[in-house]
């Protein structure tokens, strides 16, 4: 390695000092939380590469959570985080799961979480993590005691926000410094990273890219189906009835995406005539999507699965190790830097 490039490298590592030390990691880059996909494997990968893992908790109960969190401790002794979403129902023991096995932070997903549950999490010793889709909120939920934040754009996989991450950087990265803000949805090259750090962002948060890593645990279908992919084949799902609003789903188009709008309309009409709240509803829908995820990550199932994936899909070109993503990231982004140094210039 040339001279210019461990500068390179070490001007990029300087950026990212602040995210890293929060995280506790060698680089700040956090593993997106994907169902089925960022559990012990992928995740200790991750964390054990220099990069930061995050256990996907999605539908699980605390005791399946504990053994997840157990099997992660068992192949890495680096820090490792847990996705909690906030509707779960027993949220309050998740956290309460976390603690006591000494997760050493806790992201919380899919709504603003009750202040009593950052409270638990933070008087337990973790760090806390929340996504903010606006800078009124990312306001409010450094005031409720988050520790960092994220901000994904609607380039993401899964579910998603309306605003992309270009304009959401814009909005928000110039107003917050008291906590570390790292920034996620369609990153899939070291050049955006890069341009993201510069702008004032700590950190960054990938999941599609980390899918077709070799210590995925996702079906050999489901990798070729991100492998074939493009961007423009990765679209959020439509919402049927606006009084019934439904978190948009971005996911590779197939057979599962079409039958997702028939559950989601026998939904609506299960909602209307009184057989459902809009709670059960809700958590129908989400429960609609696990079991579509698990049939395409672990059974293999593409036409009739789930496949949710990012717009970045179509930079997933190979299959690679955890550690060669995240080195072809970091060398993307000191090539970048070396490229505007005025020795490349001339």
């Amino acid at each position: 390695m040339s001279d210019d490039m461990t500068k390179a490298l070490a001007q990029l590592d300087r950026l990212m000092a602040r995210g890293a030390a929060f995280l506790g990691a060698r680089y700040a880059i956090m593993g997106g939380a994907m169902s089925w996909v960022s559990e012990r494997h992928l995740v200790s990968a991750l964390s054990n590469a220099g990069a930061f893992g995050v256990i996907a908790c999605g539908a699980m109960e605390p005791p399946r959570l504990a053994e997840e969190i157990a099997g992660t401790q068992a192949l890495t002794t680096k820090p490792f985080g847990v996705n909690l979403i906030t509707m779960h129902p027993r949220l309050d023991q998740l956290v309460d799961t976390c603690l006591a096995a000494k997760v050493s932070h806790i992201v919380f997903a899919g709504g603003i979480p009750p202040g009593t549950a950052i409270k638990k999490a933070k008087d337990g010793g973790a760090k806390v993590v929340c996504f903010a889709p606006a800078l009124a909120l990312a306001k409010r939920l450094i005031r409720a005691g988050a520790d960092a934040l994220v901000i994904e754009g609607s380039e993401a996989g899964g579910h998603i926000g309306p605003v992309s991450l270009t304009v959401l950087a814009q909005e928000i990265l110039p107003h917050i410094r008291d906590v570390p803000v790292f920034v996620a949805g369609g990153i899939g090259r070291g050049e955006a990273i890069l341009s993201y750090l510069e702008m004032g962002a700590a950190g960054v948060q990938l999941g599609t890219r980390f899918v077709c890593a070799r210590e995925s645990i996702a079906h050999a279908n489901f990798k070729q189906a991100f492998i074939r992919g493009n961007a423009r084949d990765a679209m959020p799902t439509v919402q049927l009835d606006e009084n019934f609003p439904v978190i948009p789903v971005r996911a590779l188009q197939n057979e599962g995406t079409k039958r997702f709008l028939e559950h989601q309309a026998e939904t609506i009409r299960r909602f209307k005539s009184g057989e459902l709240t809009k709670e059960a509803a809700q958590l129908d829908i989400e429960h609609f999507w696990a079991g579509a995820l698990r049939r395409a990550v672990i059974d293999g199932d593409v036409e009739n699965g789930s496949l949710m994936a990012g717009q970045s899909v179509g930079m997933v070109t190979q299959e690679q190790s955890a550690a060669d993503i995240i080195a072809e990231l970091r060398d993307q982004a000191a090539r970048a830097i070396l490229a505007r140094s005025p020795a490349a210039a001339a």
